[in-house]
C-alpha cells in the first residue's frame, strides 16, 4: 500500500513552512489523504490524484542546490491549487512521483469497468474465492510501451510503506515552526505578566531631567503610595531583590528613566574602547616606521587615556550621586512608613520587622555577589569568543594561503608538463599527450554530469507526465461522449416511465366505471413486464448504455432477487436499488476504508490492542477487505485461554474423531446442511464448497461440547463465520459465541438461556421504548416470537446482508450486549410506523418482515450506540440472574406436571395411546 511520511508546505506569513504529515493513498477514490500521524483516525484533508498533475524543478546550472529543491515536488489540483510536498530523500521523491502517476493511470483506465469499489486482496473465507476480477479496458499499446520506456526504476526507503508507521516522523520543518509558535506564546505570556504591574511603577517616578534633580514627594503622594504598598507588600519585597544590580544600595531600577541608564553602558564599554585605542597606535607605528610620528601618537594616546579616565571618574561620581539620592529617597519612604506603622504596634513586631530588613539586606548582598560572578563569567565568555574569532580569521588566512600555493603548484605542474611535451615533440618521440585536469575542472565536470543526469531524469518524468495527461485527456473526452449518450438514453427511458406513471395518476384521480376498459391495467401490465423481464443479450456497443445497477448476487454471495415469486421479486429489486443508492451516497463522504488503512498501518509492527479508537472504527463497520483479519483477531482475543490449553492440531483431532466415529448429532447436522442458507450460493447445493466446511466445523464442535452436541441455529452461525474465516478459525468463532459470549444452556435442549434473554429484552424495551411496549401490551402482541430468532442466530436471515455483517463486526468485538442494542434499535427505527397499526394481526404481520425494510446501516448504528445510551452490561447481568431463577422454577413446575401426566397415563388405560411429540420423533 502506498503510504508514508512527507513534508507538506502549509501555514501563512512567518509561520509558513514544511510540516511532517502521514499520507495514505485510497485506491477506491484515487485520493491521497494526509493525517497528523499514523495513529490519527480522521484526515486533515486530501488531494484528488485522478484530476491532478505533477512536476518538480531541477536547479539551474551553476546554482547551489538546496535540500528542498532536490526533494520537493508539486501537485497541481483543479482550480489552480498547488500543493508542495517534500520527501526525505531524492530517492523517495522519485518513488512517490512514479507511484502516484501509476495509481492515477490505473484508476482512470479502470473507471468505466469498475463494478465494485472493493479491492481484490482478500485472504480468507468463502467470499475470497469468488471475488470478481476487474475487467481492465483495452489500453493503447503504443502509450503503454512509451510509458515503460520513460519509467525510472527506483525503490523506496524506510519512510515509505506500512513499516514507516512505527518510525518517528521527520522533524525538518515542523520543529522550527513549533519552536516559533512556542516562542511567540512565551513572549505574549511574559508581556502580559509585565503589564500587570507596569501602571503602578509608572506612577512612582520622581526624576524629571537627566541631571537627577530630586523632588520632595507630597503627603498625598506618600499616602497613595503607602496604600498601594500595603496591598502588594509581599510582591514589592520580592521585586526589590530582583531589581538589584552591582551596587550595595537597595534601590529600584524600575523607577530609573531609560536615558539615565546610558552612562552604565558607556562605563562597561570604556575598557573595550581603551583596548582598541591601545592597539591602533602600535599598528600605525609598525606600518610607517616613523619614530617622530610614533612619539606624537604615544603622547596623543596618553592624553586620550587621561581623558577617558576623567570621563570614567565623572560618570562614576554621577552614578554615586544618583545612588545616594536614591538611598535618601528610600530612607524617606522607610521613615514615613515606619512612623505610620509604629503607631500602636507592639515592640515585638518592630523587632521582627528589623530582623526581616536585615534578612533582606543579606539576600540583596548575596544577589549582588552572584550578579558580579555572572558579569565576570559573561566577560570571560566574550573574551573566549574574541579568541575564537581571531583563531577563525587565522585559519581562514592559512586556508587562503594553502589554496594560493595549490594554485601555484598546479600552474607550475602545467608549465612543466607543457615543457615536457614540447621537449618530447622536438626529439621526435611519438607519445600521445596526456591532459591533466585541475581539481576545479574535475569538480566542474562531476557537477555537470550530475546536472545532466538530473535533467535526463526530469525530462523523462515530464515527457511521461505529458504523455499520460494527453492519453487521459483523450480518454476523458471519449468517456464524456459515452456518458452523454448514456444520459440521453436514460433520459428517454425516464420520459417513458414518467408518461406511464402520469397515466396511472390520472386514472387514480378520475377512475372509469368499468375496470376492463381502464387504460391503467394495460400500463400496469407493461410496467410489470418491463421490471421483471430478464435483460436481453445486447451487442457490445449497446451494452454500455444499459445501467447494470442490480447484480444477481451481492458481494457476500446472497441472492439479491428471488427466482420464483414475482411479487417478492419486485420488493427485492426495489430493496436492492435502495441499497445501491445508499452506497453511492456514502461514497461521497470520507471513506471509512482510509481510516482503517491508516489504523492498520499504525499497528504494522506492534500488537493490536483494545482501545476506544478501535471500538469506534469497528462500530462504523469493518471494510470488506479487512473483515477476515479483524474477525480472526477478535476470535483469538476471546478464546486465547482455550487455545493455549489445547493440544496442537486440536481441531484436526476432533474432526478426525468425528469422521471415524459418528455421534448422535451427525444425523441432524446432515439434515440441516442444505437448509442453512439456501439463498447463498456458497451453501445452495450439495457440491458447494461451503457445505463440506460447514459439516466439518459442526461435527468437530459436537465432539468438543457433547452437552450441546448440535442445536438448530449453530449451523447459521458457522455459515456466516465461514464466509470470512477458514474452517479452524470458524470453529473457534463458534466456541467464542457458545462458550464465551452466551450464558450456559443457551443452545441446549431447553434453550433456558434464550428464554431468559427474551425476558431481559422485555424489561429493556419497557425502559427504553415505553410507548412501544405499552402499544404491544395493549394489543397483546407477543413480539418475543419474532425476537427469539434474532438472539439465537444473531440476526441471520432477519436483516439485509450489509447491516448483518456490521452487527457481527461489533458483536465479535464487544459481545452479546450488541444484540440487545441492535434489537432495540430496530424497534426504535420503526417505532412510529408500528404505533400507527391498530390491531394485533397487522402488528404481528408487520413485525415478521419490517427488519428487511431497514436499509440505512449508518442511521441504525447511530441509534444503537448513541440514542440508547447509557447501556450498562451490569444491568443485563443482574436481570439475567433475576429471570434465570424464575424460568428455572417454571421449568421445574412443567417437569413435575409432565411426570404426573406420565404416571397417570401408565395407570389409566384410556390415556395409554397418547404419546408426546418427542416420543413420536424417537
Amino acid at each position: 500500500k502506498l503510504c508514508g511520511y512527507l513534508q507538506k508546505l502549509s501555514g501563512k506569513g512567518p509561520l509558513r513552512g514544511f510540516r511532517s504529515r502521514w499520507f495514505v493513498f485510497d485506491p477506491r477514490r484515487c485520493y491521497l489523504y494526509y493525517f497528523k500521524g499514523p495513529q490519527e483516525p480522521l484526515p486533515l484533508g486530501h488531494l484528488d490524484i485522478a484530476s491532478s498533475c505533477f512536476s518538480y524543478h531541477q536547479p539551474e546550472a551553476g546554482a547551489a542546490a538546496s535540500g528542498d529543491e532536490l526533494t520537493a515536488f508539486e501537485v497541481h489540483s483543479p482550480g489552480g491549487a498547488v500543493t508542495v510536498l517534500k520527501a526525505a530523500t531524492r530517492q523517495d521523491t522519485t518513488y512517490w512521483l512514479q507511484e502516484l502517476q501509476q495509481k492515477r493511470w490505473e484508476y482512470c483506465h479502470n473507471l468505466d469497468s469498475r463494478t465494485s469499489p472493493t479491492p481484490s486482496d482478500f485472504s480468507k473465507g468463502l467470499v475470497a474465492k469468488d471475488n470478481p476480477d476487474i475487467n481492465i479496458l483495452n489500453q493503447n499499446a503504443s502509450a503503454e510501451r512509451a510509458r515503460n520506456i520513460l519509467a525510472v526504476e527506483t525503490s523506496p526507503t524506510d519512510l515509505v510503506g506500512e513499516q514507516a508507521a512505527s518510525q518517528p516522523a521527520p522533524v525538518q520543518g515542523s520543529a522550527i515552526n513549533f519552536s516559533l509558535k512556542q516562542w511567540s506564546t512565551e513572549i505574549k505570556n511574559s508581556m502580559s505578566s509585565l503589564r500587570k504591574g507596569s501602571n503602578d511603577n509608572r506612577r512612582s517616578i520622581f526624576y524629571t531631567t537627566e541631571e537627577w534633580e530630586l523632588l520632595d514627594p507630597t503627603p498625598k503622594d506618600l499616602e497613595d503610595s503607602m496604600a498601594l504598598e500595603e496591598k502588594r507588600k509581599h510582591l514589592a519585597e520580592g521585586s526589590k531583590g530582583r531589581r538589584l544590580t552591582s551596587s550595595a544600595f537597595p534601590f529600584d531600577f524600575g523607577r530609573i528613566p531609560h536615558k539615565a541608564r546610558r552612562p552604565l553602558k558607556d562605563m562597561i564599554g570604556s575598557s573595550k574602547n581603551r583596548a582598541s585605542s591601545d592597539s591602533s597606535p602600535t599598528e600605525c607605528c609598525s606600518g610607517n616606521g616613523n619614530r617622530l610620528l610614533s612619539e606624537l601618537q604615544l603622547k596623543y594616546q596618553s592624553q586620550q587615556e587621561e581623558l577617558e579616565k576623567l570621563k570614567k571618574d565623572l560618570l562614576s561620581q554621577k552614578e554615586l550621586v544618583r545612588l545616594l539620592q536614591q538611598t535618601v529617597r528610600s530612607s524617606q519612604y522607610d521613615k514615613y512608613f515606619a512612623s505610620r506603622l509604629c503607631e500602636g504596634v507592639p515592640k515585638d513586631t518592630l523587632e521582627l520587622l528589623h530582623q526581616k530588613d536585615d534578612q533582606i539586606l543579606g539576600l540583596n548582598n548575596q544577589l549582588e555577589k552572584l550578579n558580579l560572578e555572572k558579569d565576570s563569567l559573561q566577560q570571560e565568555v566574550k573574551n573566549l569568543k574574541c579568541k575564537v574569532g581571531e583563531l577563525n580569521e587565522r585559519l581562514g588566512m592559512l586556508m587562503e594561503t594553502i589554496q594560493a600555493k595549490d594554485e601555484v603548484i598546479m600552474k607550475l605542474s602545467r608549465q612543466l608538463s607543457e615543457c615536457e611535451d614540447s621537449t618530447s615533440s622536438q626529439s621526435g618521440a611519438i607519445n600521445s599527450p596526456t591532459a591533466t585536469c585541475s581539481n576545479k575542472e574535475l569538480q566542474e565536470l562531476d557537477r555537470l554530469k550530475d546536472n545532466l543526469q538530473g535533467y535526463k531524469t526530469q525530462n523523462k518524468f515530464l515527457n511521461k507526465e505529458i504523455l499520460e495527461l494527453s492519453t487521459l485527456r483523450r480518454n476523458a473526452e471519449a468517456r464524456e461522449r459515452e456518458w452523454q449518450a448514456k444520459y440521453t438514453s436514460l433520459e428517454a427511458k425516464l420520459c417513458q416511465i414518467e408518461s406511464k406513471y402520469l397515466i396511472l395518476l390520472q386514472e387514480m384521480k378520475t377512475p372509469v366505471c368499468s375496470e376492463d376498459q381502464s387504460p391503467a391495467s394495460e400500463v400496469i401490465t407493461q410496467l410489470l413486464e418491463d421490471a421483471l423481464k430478464a435483460e436481453p443479450n445486447e451487442q457490445p456497443e449497446q451494452a454500455f448504455f444499459k445501467p447494470h445497477l442490480v447484480s444477481e448476487y451481492d458481494i457476500y454471495g446472497f441472492q439479491t432477487i428471488p427466482e420464483d415469486d414475482d411479487e417478492e421479486k419486485l420488493v427485492a429489486k426495489s430493496r436492492a436499488l435502495d441499497l445501491r443508492s445508499l452506497s453511492l451516497s456514502e461514497n461521497r463522504e470520507i471513506s471509512t476504508g482510509v481510516k482503517w488503512e491508516n489504523y492498520l498501518a499504525s499497528t504494522m509492527n506492534r500488537e493490536m490492542m483494545r482501545c476506544v479508537e478501535l471500538k469506534n472504527l469497528i462500530r462504523s463497520g469493518i471494510p470488506h477487505e479487512h473483515r477476515s483479519k479483524m474477525w480472526k483477531w477478535c476470535v483469538n482475543l476471546h478464546v486465547k485461554k482455550f487455545k493455549d490449553s489445547a493440544v496442537p492440531g486440536y481441531f484436526q483431532i476432533l474432526l478426525q474423531k468425528a469422521l471415524e466415529k459418528p455421534n448422535p448429532a451427525s444425523k441432524q447436522i446432515e439434515l440441516d446442511l442444505l437448509r442453512t442458507l439456501p439463498n447463498n450460493k456458497h451453501y445452495s447445493s450439495p457440491t458447494s464448497e461451503g457445505i463440506q466446511k460447514l459439516r466439518n466445523v459442526l461435527l468437530a464442535f459436537s465432539w468438543r461440547n457433547p452437552d450441546i452436541g448440535y442445536c438448530q441455529g449453530l449451523n447459521r452461525l458457522v455459515a456466516i463465520a465461514l464466509l470470512y474465516l477458514e474452517q479452524e478459525d470458524a470453529f473457534w468463532c463458534l466456541v467464542t459465541i457458545v462458550e464465551v459470549f452466551m450464558p450456559r444452556d443457551y443452545y441446549t435442549k431447553t434453550l433456558l438461556g434464550s428464554q431468559v434473554d427474551q425476558r431481559v429484552f422485555k424489561d429493556l424495551l419497557s425502559e427504553k421504548l415505553p410507548r412501544l411496549h405499552s402499544h404491544f401490551e395493549q394489543y397483546k402482541v407477543d413480539y418475543t416470537l419474532i425476537t427469539f430468532n434474532w438472539f439465537l442466530v444473531v440476526f441471520v436471515d432477519s436483516v439485509v446482508s450489509d447491516i448483518l455483517f456490521k452487527i457481527w463486526d461489533s458483536f465479535l468485538y464487544e459481545g452479546p450486549k450488541v444484540i440487545f442494542r441492535f434489537a432495540l434499535a430496530l424497534f426504535k427505527y420503526k417505532e412510529e410506523e408500528i404505533l400507527k397499526l391498530q390491531d394485533s394481526m397487522s402488528i404481528f404481520k408487520y413485525l415478521r418482515y419490517f427488519t428487511r425494510t431497514i436499509l440505512d446501516a449508518r442511521k441504525l448504528t447511530a441509534i444503537a450506540f448513541g440514542d440508547l445510551n447509557p447501556f450498562p452490561l451490569r444491568q443485563i447481568r443482574n436481570r439475567r440472574a433475576y429471570h434465570l431463577d424464575k424460568v428455572r422454577l417454571e421449568l421445574t413446575e412443567l417437569e413435575a406436571i409432565r411426570e404426573d401426566f406420565l404416571r397417570e397415563r401408565e395407570t389409566c388405560a384410556e390415556k395409554r395411546d397418547l404419546i408426546s411429540d418427542d416420543e413420536e420423533d424417537s
